[in-house]
């Protein structure tokens, strides 16, 4: 239990994937312009980073490698990704098309964010378990999820905000995702395994 908390705690606010590893700036640029876009985006990349950590786990132990087929490792993944995209772009536009008209094209383009293939790919070489695996994908998910709902709630406030004009927009989107970054990297020199006794 321990162990699956460290890993919780580590990829939430020591190795966010957005604002330490840098995976998945474009959709984290794109959809954040809206508190309600951000957190149903948010609750997308939960779910396909939870869902496809777990896949990738057994596409890789129980086909990949009694096969002797680890080079078709990122092929896979991708190809388990992007089923797993289109599943939720099924549900969402059936369920709530207010939210998938406001998630756009940023909606597929969970399949290329590099955040889910990284999530996926690290949990191998960090050689953790089904279950390690998929707590991890779903840390992952939190923590890109927290960065995202913050930045939107930072760039609501903005437009209301005296900004000099040329820093309207895009620049200051980039000042305030550097900003984020600096204060999570605060977070960084936790020994988080050290601080759960193990």
């Amino acid at each position: 239990m321990r162990e699956l908390m460290v890993i919780l705690f580590s990829q939430v606010l020591v190795n966010n994937f957005m604002l330490a590893r840098i995976l998945g700036t474009c959709p984290f640029i794109g959809v954040s312009q809206q508190l309600e876009t951000a957190s149903g985006m948010a609750l997308a990349v939960v779910f396909v980073m939870s869902v496809a950590s777990a896949v990738t786990w057994l596409v890789q132990n129980l086909i990949l490698n009694p096969l002797n087929m680890g080079y078709l490792q990122t092929v896979s993944f991708i190809l388990v990704i992007a089923a797993l995209v289109q599943l939720i772009e099924m549900v969402i536009k059936k369920n709530s098309p207010s939210l998938y008209r406001a998630l756009g094209i940023y909606l597929p383009l969970i399949t290329t964010n590099c955040a889910v293939l990284g999530v996926a790919i690290i949990n191998y070489q960090a050689k953790y378990g089904l279950l390690q695996s998929a707590v991890s994908g779903a840390a992952g998910g939190l923590g890109y999820g927290m960065a995202i709902i913050l930045f939107a709630a930072f760039r609501e406030r903005q437009r209301t905000a005296p900004i000099s004009r040329v820093m309207v927009g895009f620049p200051i989107a980039l000042v305030t995702t550097g900003l984020l970054a600096m204060a999570f990297l605060g977070f960084s020199g936790f020994n988080v395994a050290k601080l759960m006794g193990m």
